[in-house]
């Protein structure tokens, strides 16, 4: 399919490029269809190209040597994955997989490396990336210490809003295209039945609800936060 300066002005990071620089980047990418745990991103492949999240959602995982996956990161729509390559000619160092039906617009490393040095807005965009991919994989083995099971999976909720301690909203917020109880427990070194009896807790007290397979909604974000800084046995 096409590619329109529309539908790259979609993503945050290319929006502010000036307008030839758009038809030039749009000439070259591609709109691919995945399905669910399709691979998006694989290390062994010698295809160069950062892929932006048009529609569904994507995860970040490893393997350990006895085979075992492990989850990594979640990628949301707007948002893009395969940035580290792209800054050192090596390979991307884990896989990304669709967790559902996804689209996704794959941008070639050759026609980025073009533009992206004439563009401060993008090498900074590029580098905060970066910066934040960082943090967020601290923050991740931060959550693998916590000695509680369920207040990992609280923790791992919480920041699948993307919210902060001093940022949260008394309203609902929704996850859209949240991920599964297997895909939550392969992050958190844990069984899917235990994420499954901690949600169902969650349900039971009105703190998250389900809106069909697509949607999460956090009903009271002040609780989970709580119980995301609430170790529990």
């Amino acid at each position: 399919m096409a590619i329109t300066v529309e539908l790259l002005k979609r993503f945050s990071i290319l929006r502010d490029l000036p307008e030839p620089t758009l038809l030039l980047l749009a000439s070259q990418a591609v709109l691919r269809k995945f399905s669910r745990r399709e691979i998006v991103v694989d290390p062994s492949e010698q295809k160069s190209a950062l892929c932006f999240l048009f529609e569904g959602s994507l995860q970040g995982v490893d393997f350990t040597l006895d085979g075992r996956e492990v989850g990594l990161y979640f990628v949301r729509p707007g948002d893009f994955c395969g940035e580290v390559a792209l800054f050192d000619a090596g390979a991307n160092p884990e896989f990304v997989i669709a967790l559902s039906k996804s689209q996704v617009v794959i941008l070639p490393y050759s026609a980025l490396e073009s533009v992206m040095y004439e563009s401060k807005s993008l090498i900074k965009a590029l580098s905060q990336r970066l910066a934040y991919r960082v943090r967020e994989l601290t923050e991740q083995r931060s959550i693998l210490s916590l000695p509680s099971i369920p207040q990992r999976i609280h923790r791992q909720l919480w920041q699948l809003t993307g919210l902060k301690a001093d940022n949260i909203p008394s309203n609902e917020i929704e996850i859209i295209y949240p991920p599964t109880h297997q895909e939550i427990a392969i992050m958190l070194n844990t069984s899917r039945e235990t994420v499954t009896r901690v949600f169902q807790t969650l349900l039971a007290e009105d703190i998250v609800q389900r809106n069909g397979t697509n949607s999460l909604i956090i009903k009271q974000p002040e609780k989970l936060y709580a119980l995301s800084n609430t170790s529990e046995k």
